[in-house]
């Protein structure tokens, strides 16, 4: 009988390590629209010049002053400071999962059937505002950022035991003002996209082998050129 051959390393080892296991990942784009006039009650009050205005009418009284403005809205935290976004885990926008999570059989596109989870979320954060003059100088911002508030629900392979992550990719925001003598309105448009993650702690064995420091790569100072002359074209010329 033929013997199994096994090619492993002689410097590698099965070792058992406790990681963070991905059971499921998503990623989502969410639009939050916001609409608000002066028939409205104002969650936002606008600093200008040292002064409060807390309507949208005392806005645009201000706002007559200047020749053109235009408005930026931005993702905030709850100071109301611009906040960055990417793939790193952060937690500027609140996701709180919220009832039970409920198992729901779905049909791929190959016709198998999988229970998946039905995961019901509030997601919550601020938004910034504030008008610049024709020069890009910030004339009024608000006082306090905006709150927001959406629901989603996701289908995901969230089975007991697994932890819902969920940080924000991007993030852009588009708002307009309108200053006309029958109506004043603030208009924002906000898209998040969301990263959805399904996560748990598990053990597992794996082959390994222990890593070393690579050697260090120093950088040469040349002080001195070597290159007398400065280097030809021969495809160009004197080839042709």
């Amino acid at each position: 009988m033929g013997s199994k051959h096994h090619n492993h390393n002689r410097d590698t080892e099965r070792v058992c390590i406790l990681t963070r296991k991905i059971y499921d990942w998503i990623t989502r784009q969410i639009d939050v629209d916001l609409t608000f006039t002066n028939n409205s009650n104002l969650p936002v009050k606008f600093k200008c010049h040292g002064q409060t205005e807390r309507t949208l009418e005392e806005l645009c009284n201000f706002l007559d002053q200047f020749d053109d403005v235009s408005v930026n809205c931005f993702l905030s935290d709850k100071f109301g400071h611009p906040i960055e976004t990417g793939f790193q885990e952060n937690h500027q926008v609140s996701v709180t999962e919220i009832g039970q999570r409920q198992p729901v059989t779905v049909t791929l596109p190959n016709g198998d059937q999988v229970t998946l989870q039905r995961v019901k979320t509030l997601v919550r954060g601020f938004i910034g505002v504030e008008i610049l003059d024709d020069m890009n100088r910030v004339v009024c911002e608000t006082k306090h950022p905006i709150p927001f508030v959406t629901t989603q629900t996701f289908l995901l392979c969230a089975p007991e035991g697994t932890d819902l992550n969920v940080h924000v990719s991007l993030a852009e925001c588009d708002a307009t003002l309108i200053c006309e003598s029958d109506i004043h309105q603030l208009d924002i448009s906000l898209t998040l996209c969301l990263e959805v993650q399904t996560e748990a702690d598990v053990k597992l064995e794996i082959e390994a082998r222990h890593c070393h420091p690579r050697e260090e790569i120093l950088e040469e100072i040349v002080l001195c050129p070597t290159e007398k002359f400065p280097p030809q074209c021969p495809e160009v010329f004197p080839a042709h």
